[in-house]
């Protein structure tokens, strides 16, 4: 039997949008029954990584890429070859590209997808660029311009909000008693409202589209979409790349 490759996710940051990664896959994949699934697999080992955000401002030390990289070992180990790690703040080029370093350094030659690439390609693909970007990220995201730098590069205008919104934002994800990352499911209507309130604040600054550019940030859905609103969904973005990467044949038609 020739053998079908294996899908591996990169979990725990946080552990809700992981899965929430691995329920994109399947529910863009063409299936009719359980054997047209893709095979897959999600390594959540939260205990092992560090904040990235608190990484990226200077709260924290040690790189995370170091504990993503033995994840990234492990899933090779049992067979995966093309792997997705849905956390934008992962991306920060700092944290990728030790991560790329490190794989070299082992030897491990794995197909890892890059969100953020995958993001920008989708943008390119489907919204001219004389047009404007907002984007609701995490303090880490923005600081890094995870985003914003290669959106700028593309030729797009990119809207973010004042510093009182980012950190409104920031704590809708990370309140430890009602941020999405203490209650995800479902997601409290003080993180939603803080939320919706900052994608109609994006659309009254000319956004002509939204990035989503925080993992958990999609979990707040259907609660925080206003009507007629373009919102990137990286997570799903990235869950497509996988699948395109593997098993182009199963991929389902995907419009704006």
């Amino acid at each position: 039997m020739k053998k079908r490759p294996l899908i591996g996710i990169v979990g725990g940051m946080g552990p809700s949008a992981s899965f929430d990664c691995a329920e994109k896959i399947i529910d863009q994949t063409k299936a009719v029954k359980d054997q047209d699934h893709v095979p897959l697999v999600v390594l959540s080992c939260p205990h092992l990584i560090g904040d990235r955000t608190a990484y990226l401002t200077n709260q924290e030390r040690k790189n995370p890429a170091y504990a993503m990289v033995e994840m990234i070992e492990q899933l090779h180990k049992i067979g995966a070859e093309v792997m997705g790690i849905p956390c934008n703040t992962a991306h920060a080029p700092i944290i990728f590209s030790l991560i790329t370093q490190e794989l070299k350094k082992k030897c491990i030659s794995v197909k890892l997808s890059n969100m953020i690439d995958e993001t920008m390609a989708f943008l390119s693909s489907h919204f001219p660029r004389t047009e404007t970007v907002g984007l609701l990220a995490t303090q880490g995201t923005y600081e890094a311009e995870i985003y914003t730098q290669p959106l700028i590069e593309m030729g797009y205008t990119v809207v973010i909000p004042d510093k009182r919104g980012r950190q409104n934002i920031h704590q809708a994800i990370y309140d430890k008693k009602r941020g999405i990352k203490a209650q995800s499911k479902p997601v409290t209507t003080w993180a939603a409202d803080i939320l919706s309130k900052s994608i109609h604040y994006l659309f009254s600054q000319g956004a002509d589209c939204i990035i989503m550019g925080c993992t958990e940030i999609p979990l707040a859905l259907p609660l925080v979409t206003p009507d007629s609103v373009s919102l990137i969904d990286p997570t799903l973005i990235l869950a497509r790349a996988l699948i395109r990467e593997t098993y182009p044949e199963k991929l389902k038609n995907f419009t704006v």
